[in-house]
């Protein structure tokens, strides 16, 4: 399932060839490719079967070989490459040393040499995927999962019931967020600014590999309980600004005024 230690190498043996000893593929850095690979399942499958499998995946890799660091930054590069952000996927690979010998995700290596290597149906959906009929975002249909209370949805059916929504940030960090039903995803991203801190405007929520705009609200999502959002961040939460006497700290983002606290910029926020 992954985390082979750098020793191994691929069909063509072409990988292990470095002199210094210092890892199979640490000579060998190609960027990012923008390709989606291409795929078809050995049966249809629906998109809550496809986040089940990923799911899986990404709970049992780490527990075999490789460090937990590196899966999750891999895990947030692959969300950010599904959702045609490489930039961004690049940008989470770099941070953490990750060299990719062919300019895929497919198998990857950490500077100590150890290999790590993603399904393709964590990087793409099959080209035979099928659509869920339970899944009408409306909950009109009486016997979809949106209107059944028994479901389990994360979306409270009472107007404004309140929930436990669990978030995992591209840091790696899992928390939950209490939402309303009726929460559309821009105040979500306000909730969870006010909770840790995380400015709004640099959030980027995902669900099943897909991108979640401001308007869309929690109960049109048809999200049970035990899946997860994405939220991949495209910078660090800012530091703590430290006040000195006499000096007012200038921070990106901000409009600093003597004598007067720094007041944030609210940048335009972005659709995708």
């Amino acid at each position: 399932m992954g985390g082979c230690v750098g020793s191994h190498h691929d069909s063509s043996g072409s990988l292990n060839e470095n002199s210094d000893g210092t890892g199979v593929a640490l000579g060998r850095n190609q960027p990012l490719k923008r390709e989606r690979p291409k795929w078809k399942s050995d049966y249809p499958m629906t998109e809550g079967q496809l986040r089940s499998k990923r799911d899986e995946f990404w709970d049992t890799a780490p527990a075999f070989e490789g460090r937990k660091e590196i899966w999750d930054a891999l895990r947030a590069a692959a969300s950010a490459f599904e959702s045609n952000d490489h930039l961004l996927a690049q940008a989470i690979l770099d941070g953490a040393s990750i060299t990719l010998p062919h300019g895929a995700l497919t198998e990857c290596y950490d500077e100590l040499g150890n290999r790590y290597q993603l399904p393709v149906y964590c990087l793409s959906p099959p080209v035979n995927m099928i659509e869920e009929r339970s899944d009408e975002p409306d909950g009109s249909d009486p016997d979809s999962g949106a209107a059944d209370p028994s479901t389990g949805s994360a979306s409270d059916p009472d107007s404004g019931g309140e929930c436990q929504l669990r978030l995992r940030l591209s840091t790696g960090r899992d928390l939950r967020l209490a939402v309303r039903s009726t929460d559309t995803v821009g105040m979500m991203k306000r909730r969870l600014q006010s909770q840790e801190g995380v400015p709004a405007t640099t959030q980027r929520w995902f669900f099943s590999g897909r991108p979640l705009t401001d308007r869309l609200r929690l109960d049109q999502l048809n999200i049970s309980r035990d899946y997860v959002v994405q939220v991949i961040l495209s910078q660090p939460p800012p530091p703590e600004p430290v006040t000195t006497a006499g000096h007012i700290p200038e921070a990106s983002g901000s409009v600093a005024v003597e004598g007067v606290a720094a007041l944030p910029q609210e940048p335009t926020p972005v659709e995708n």
